[in-house]
């Protein structure tokens, strides 16, 4: 394993959070490293997308202790949270629909050096030079997927936490998505993936921790996964 990849850039212990008087997570203990692509399985309602927002400070009510690169953030905004290098690619993907592709990518400030340029998310994502100064409005499922993780990427993050960004498209958007991930992980990348589609995310990750009713009830490793299909079958209900 590469150096970088021994190196924890995020650490999540005894994390609680709550929805109002709904409690979501029950104790989350989870841990990535530098480099690595890691996936939160489990069927809806299962807290997956709870552990993204809540990792990026977007959760009201928590408890526990984040730490991203070492530094405590569990008491953090989610501004100085993104500051850190994190990026968030919410399912509901937030494209400004009035604004153009290339407006949509030059509006989020850069919040740590590093952030790809225009020309650099270019030649990532092709299809976005071709549509740049398409509207928001005209843009297809799959485009505008690419473009809410491009616009991720010009701010500097190096941690992403991505939210079924394969939901409702169609069998080759999916594939140039799996294409893109691989990019993005040998750069360096270090990718969180909430993911419903499991046979896109099994070719993908480095580790698999399974969410059930707000926990982490297993953690499978790549070379495992033959093995565990049954059971993670079980949990999945597929």
């Amino acid at each position: 394993m590469p150096e970088t990849q021994t190196q924890e850039l995020l650490s999540v212990s005894n994390l609680h959070a709550h929805y109002g008087e709904s409690h979501i997570l029950h104790g989350i203990d989870f841990s990535v490293r530098r480099g690595e692509l890691v996936t939160l399985l489990g069927r809806n309602g299962a807290g997956r997308t709870t552990i993204l927002k809540s990792i990026l400070g977007l959760v009201g009510r928590r408890s526990g202790s984040i730490r991203i690169a070492g530094k405590e953030t569990i008491k953090l905004p989610p501004y100085r949270i993104a500051r850190l290098g994190v990026g968030y690619c919410p399912e509901e993907r937030g494209i400004f629909s009035r604004l153009t592709v290339e407006e949509n990518l030059l509006l989020p400030p850069v919040v740590k050096s590093g952030g790809m340029c225009l020309e650099e998310i270019y030649t990532l994502f092709t299809n976005l030079l071709e549509r740049r100064k398409s509207m928001g409005t005209s843009l297809s499922g799959g485009e505008q997927q690419m473009l809410a993780m491009a616009r991720i990427l010009r701010t500097g993050a190096d941690l992403l936490l991505l939210d079924e960004i394969t939901e409702g498209l169609a069998p080759v958007i999916v594939q140039a998505l799996g294409k893109l991930i691989r990019q993005l992980k040998e750069r360096g990348f270090t990718i969180i993936l909430v993911e419903q589609n499991f046979h896109f995310a099994a070719d993908l990750a480095d580790r698999h921790y399974v969410v059930d009713h707000g926990n982490i009830v297993e953690m499978i490793p790549m070379e495992a996964l033959g093995a565990s299909m049954e059971r993670l079958s079980g949990y999945l209900g597929v």
